[in-house]
């Protein structure tokens, strides 16, 4: 718990930056768990351990300020190259997380969603993770999306193979193939537009990550690693997007319209 002088500041900073426009799907790549580890001469697994920590803080303060959809970046595609030990390490951590955040995520109406290639998931992942989808499917509160075994540009051919289906079968003409359409075809089809990406560690990049999805979104890059990051943190990347000047686009004397999917 924080001191009782910390928890009244950050429920004041949460008070101000709620006040304001806030983003409708903020997106967060969650990287530096193994630097962090690394720094303090440790298992890179503690440092994913730790990561574990921050997602539950995090998670915790966008639900609270009123965030619609929360999307963390847990797992690539490419992660998958990494050392097997690691790998299976990482894989029994989000088993862990499943089974010991299930009642806060029941309790408080979140709804659990999943993107990415998960038939590429151990049954440890699946089981728990399907379970918990069933189960929240119908509530109403925030999204938490857990990008998994998960890349823009698969997702992407992933689209397009469903549309080349769809031409080849007889059931869509190619001059039917419109943003709309393309938004529809992809894991986040029933998510809100992408506001707002926020990247830890310092590195300034996508990384393959809700590259579609990201065309307008504002980029929030900070210097703390994951384990590091915390409710405070969140507040500030949600406050410099609250300062941006979003366009589209267009003009300052042009009407603001809402960014394609």
């Amino acid at each position: 718990m924080l001191p009782e002088p910390c928890e009244d500041a950050l429920a004041e900073h949460e008070r101000r930056v709620a006040a304001r426009p806030l983003p409708a799907h903020i997106g967060i790549i969650m990287d530096g768990n193994g630097r962090w580890a690394r720094a303090r001469s440790q298992a890179r697994l503690e440092g994913h351990r730790r990561g574990s920590d921050a997602v539950r803080e995090i998670t915790r303060c966008a639900r609270r300020i009123g965030i619609k959809a929360l999307t963390l970046y847990a797992f690539s595609s490419q992660n998958w190259a990494r050392p097997a030990r690691e790998v299976a390490g990482l894989m029994a951590l989000l088993a862990d997380f499943l089974e010991s955040e299930r009642s806060e995520i029941l309790d408080n109406q979140i709804r659990l969603n999943a993107i990415g290639e998960l038939d590429r998931l151990p049954r440890l992942v699946r089981t728990p993770l399907d379970a918990l989808r069933r189960a929240s499917s119908r509530h109403q509160g925030m999204v938490l999306t857990l990008a998994l075994s998960y890349g823009g540009r698969e997702e992407i051919v992933s689209m397009a193979r469903k549309i080349a289906d769809g031409v080849a079968e007889g059931r869509l003409s190619p001059g039917e193939v419109d943003e709309t359409l393309v938004a529809g075809l992809l894991w986040t089809s029933d998510l809100p537009c992408l506001d707002l990406v926020v990247r830890t560690s310092g590195e300034h990049r996508l990384s393959n990550f809700l590259l579609w999805q990201s065309a307008y979104a504002e980029l929030v890059f900070v210097d703390k690693q994951w384990p590091d990051f915390h409710a405070s943190d969140l507040l500030g990347a949600i406050a410099t997007f609250q300062g941006r000047d979003r366009r589209f686009g267009l003009t300052e004397q042009e009407p603001l319209r809402h960014a394609a999917r």
